[in-house]
This record gives C-alpha cells, structure tokens and sequence, in this order.
C-alpha cells in the first residue's frame, strides 16, 4: 500500500490526549497543548474532541482547527437513541452545524445509555430496541442531507457494546460502522474478522491498541472499564494485542477511503513533560502504521 496515501489518512483524536466528556476522567490538557502536538507530529487531521473542548460556536470551532493547521474529520457524540420520548434529531441538527462549518464529514454516534461514565448500563426492552434502531436510521437521514456520513460507534458502557448488539445492528439497520477495534474486542467482537466479513458496512475507523489481560479482567467485571483505562488497557498501536496490521490490510483491499484515526484512550493523573506522555506514544502509533505502508 501507499506511504504517502496512506500517512495522509492518519487522523487524531483529543481522547488520546486524555480529554473525554466524562466527569473527573483526570488532568484536562487545553486545546492549545493539545492541538500543538498533534501538528509537531505531523498530523493532518482531528475529531473535535468532546463538548467545551473547542469552542461552541460552529465558526469559531472551523476557525480553531484551521489556526492549528488541521482539518476536521467530525467528532464523537453520544446521544440517547432508545427513549421514545427523547426525539435526537434536533440534537444532531444543532451539532451538525459545526461539521458543516468546519468541512467535516463524519458523524460518530454512541447510543448513550443516560446514565454517567461507562461503567454500566441497563437492560433495553424489545421497545426500546425497536426505538433505537429506528432513530439510527433517521439520524443516518438527517447527517446525509447536510453532506456527512453517520455511523454507530460500538463502545464500552453503552447500549451497542456486545457482539450480540452489532450483529442486531447489522441486521436491522442501514448505519455504518465506526470500527473502533479496541471497544469491539472489549465488547467481545473480534474485530479482525469484522474487518474481513463486513468491510462494505465500516464507514469509520479508530485505531487501538489493547492489553488482552486487562480487557478479559473488564469482561469478567473484574474491573471497571474506568480502572482498566487507568492501568493502560490502551497501548501504542502495535505493542498490544490486536492484530491491527491484518485489519488496516483487509480495509484498504476492500477500498477503505476514509481516515484512521489514531486513539489510545488515557487518562492523566497529572501535565505531562513537553514531549512525553501522550506526544510520545502518538509518535509511536504513527511510526508503526508508516511501517505498514512500508513493509
């Protein structure tokens, strides 16, 4: 595969960073820190990072990615979809706003359970469900009319996270995938052979990196998914267990167009030294990626 065609696709995220919507995730670095180095890394392109990252105003969230010399990929929203009485169309509409401002074309979308963190979530109803899938397709409708393509991103903690409610997905609904390797391996998906059997539905794609044991210890309520984050259940890309190799190779033989972005979900417990931490695993994952296009 192409170095150059490939490298010009790598994507970055706040997360890895440790910036998360989450409450008390741990030491918030600001935009500026943030956004700096993942130009020092030769980076081309962000997701915007969580709501109060960046600045609320569409034009002004546009005119912050451009000042930092990056493109906007979209962003990551988690939204309640399976409460009949919660309608996350007008939500979106709102959000879409800064996509359309900034050039962004993809929408992440989580089915956010409506409680805090990750660390649990209920029980759906055969009602609930049938909500949900439905407004996974308006959304799809709605994200399209204003030029962005929409996908489901399978997460940890909430309502689509076992190998169970992505094959339901699949099956029953018309959304894309964002094949976030790290929480479908978590969530008991292999995320290889996702890659390999459903390559036409993948729309999006985060890139991690996992700690097999850690990630057993979260399935078997061992740990919280929280914990297990805290203790490096996310590594650099290619020091961890996934085969993430075989999985860029299958997606880019099916003609996977779209960026990858680059996340190690982290959490500080204090300001890392310039050039360490985060900035140093980043450069470790895009290294490893320049060499698949290499090998």
């Amino acid at each position: 595969m192409s170095e150059t065609r490939l490298l010009s696709r790598i994507a970055a995220a706040p997360i890895s960073w440790g910036v998360c919507e989450v409450p008390d995730w741990g030491f918030q670095l600001t935009p500026e820190r943030v956004l700096g180095e993942m130009r020092e890394l030769g980076v081309v392109a962000t997701e915007f990072g969580p709501e109060g990252f960046l600045p609320v105003s569409p034009s002004d969230k546009a005119a912050t990615l451009a000042d930092a010399g990056l493109k906007a990929v979209g962003g990551f929203v988690p939204i309640v979809l399976h409460d009949a009485d919660r309608d996350p169309v007008p939500v979106i509409e709102g959000e879409l706003d800064s996509f359309v401002a900034a050039g962004a074309t993809r929408l992440v979308l989580a089915a956010d359970t409506g409680q805090t963190g990750y660390d649990s979530r209920p029980t759906l109803s055969e009602q609930e469900w049938d909500t949900l899938l439905t407004n996974l397709d308006r959304l799809v409708q709605t994200a399209a009319a204003r030029g962005v393509v929409a996908s489901i991103h399978p997460h940890v903690g909430t309502m689509i996270e076992s190998s169970d409610d992505v094959e339901r997905v699949l099956n029953a609904s018309q959304i894309g995938l964002c094949l976030d390797t790290g929480h479908l391996l978590i969530g008991g998906t292999d995320p290889v052979e996702l890659a390999r059997s459903d390559a036409a539905r993948i729309s999006h794609v985060h890139l991690k990196d996992v700690r097999r044991d850690l990630a057993k210890k979260v399935q078997r309520k061992e740990l919280t998914y929280t914990d297990a984050v805290r203790l490096g259940l996310y590594t650099p890309l290619g020091t961890g267990d996934i085969d993430i190799a075989t999985i860029v190779t299958c997606l880019e033989a099916a003609g996977y167009a779209g960026y990858y972005v680059l996340e190690q979900d982290t959490i500080l417990s204090e300001n890392p030294p310039v050039g360490q931490g985060p900035f140093a695993d980043v450069r470790t994952s895009i290294d490893f990626i320049a060499s698949l296009a290499t090998s």
